[in-house]
C-alpha cells in the first residue's frame, strides 16, 4: 500500500532495522517520506534501507552516546535538507536484571533511564532547533503499557517509560507555540522477533486472553499510529499517548476470568 500522506516529510527512527521500528520505517516510506534508518546493528540498518528503497538511509546508532545521536541527527540534515519527524524508538531493559525493586539491579536502573529516557531527551533537544527553525516539526516517542500500570517485574523498565510519557507532555507544552508537536505511542504485546522468540507460546496465549481483542498485535498495528502522528492529519493532536494493547489496559483486571465464566 503507497500514498502520499507524508510527502516531503523527513524522518529519523532510531531501532528501525527490525520490528516495530522496522515496519514504521516502511510504512512512512510507502507514504512518501524520506526515512533514516537508524539502528545499533549498522549492517542491519543499512539492509533494512536498502530493502525499503524510496532514498531511505541507514545509519549506526549508540543512543547512549550523545556524539552518535550528534551525528545521527547531522547525517538526517546533511542528507534531507532537514527535519520533520523524530521517532525516538529504541529502549527495553534487560530482563534478567531488571526484577522486582529488592532484587533491582541499580546498575540496570541506571542504564534503563539512560536508554529510555535520557535518549530521548538528547535526541530531543538536538532536532528540536532544526523544528523550530522550520516551523513546525512531530517527535513520536515509544512507551509501553509498563509506563501506565504496575507489574511484578522489570520496575526500572516501567519507570523510564512512564518518565517519557510525561516528558512528551513537557515538550507538547514548550514548544507547541513554535509549531512543534509531540506524541507517544503505548504498544502492549506487539509480535515482532524479540516476543516471538523469547516468549513461550503458552505465555503468548495468556496475554491474548487478558486482552479485550482476542489477537496480539502486528508491528504495522503501531506502525500505522506512527505514520498518523508524523502527518498532518494529526495537527491538532498533542501531548498525548496513544494506547496500543488489545484493550488490556481498558479493562477490569478480572475480565479475562469472567469472560472465561460465560464460555467467550
Amino acid at each position: 500500500m503507497t500514498g502520499n500522506r507524508l510527502d516531503h516529510k523527513r524522518v529519523v527512527i532510531t531501532g528501525a532495522a527490525s520490528g516495530i521500528g522496522r515496519a514504521a520505517a516502511q510504512l512512512m516510506a510507502g507514504e512518501g517520506a524520506r526515512v533514516l534508518i537508524a539502528d545499533l546493528d549498522a549492517d542491519a540498518a543499512a539492509a533494512a534501507a536498502a530493502d525499503i528503497g524510496g532514498g531511505a538511509v541507514g545509519v549506526a546508532v549508540d543512543v547512549l552516546d550523545e556524539a552518535s545521536i550528534t551525528a545521527m541527527i547531522g547525517c538526517a540534515v546533511d542528507t534531507f535538507g532537514g527535519l520533520d519527524v523524530l521517532c525516538n524508538h529504541v529502549g527495553g531493559s534487560d530482563p534478567r536484571k531488571d526484577l522486582d525493586l529488592l532484587r533491582l539491579d541499580l546498575h540496570e536502573w541506571d542504564r534503563a533511564m539512560a536508554l529510555n529516557a535520557r535518549s530521548t531527551v538528547v535526541a530531543s533537544r538536538l532536532a528540536l532547533p532544526h523544528m523550530i527553525a522550520a516551523g513546525s516539526g512531530s517527535i513520536i516517542n515509544t512507551v509501553s503499557v509498563a509506563g501506565l500500570a504496575g507489574d511484578t517485574l522489570q520496575c526500572a523498565y516501567g519507570a523510564a517509560k512512564a518518565a517519557v510519557i510525561r516528558l512528551t507532555q513537557y515538550i507538547a507544552t514548550q514548544y507547541g507555540r513554535k509549531g512543534v508537536r509531540c506524541n507517544a505511542v503505548a504498544p502492549g504485546a506487539v509480535m515482532t522477533p524479540a516476543l516471538r522468540d523469547n516468549v513461550p507460546a503458552d505465555v503468548i496465549d495468556d496475554i491474548r486472553r487478558h486482552n479485550a481483542l482476542d489477537l496480539i498485535g502486528t508491528p504495522e498495528d503501531i506502525g500505522w499510529a506512527m505514520v498518523y502522528l508524523a502527518s498532518d492529519e494529526s495537527r491538532y493532536m498533542t501531548g498525548q499517548t496513544l494506547v496500543l494493547d488489545g484493550g488490556l489496559t481498558a479493562q477490569s483486571p478480572i475480565a479475562a476470568s469472567r469472560r472465561a465464566l460465560l464460555g467467550d
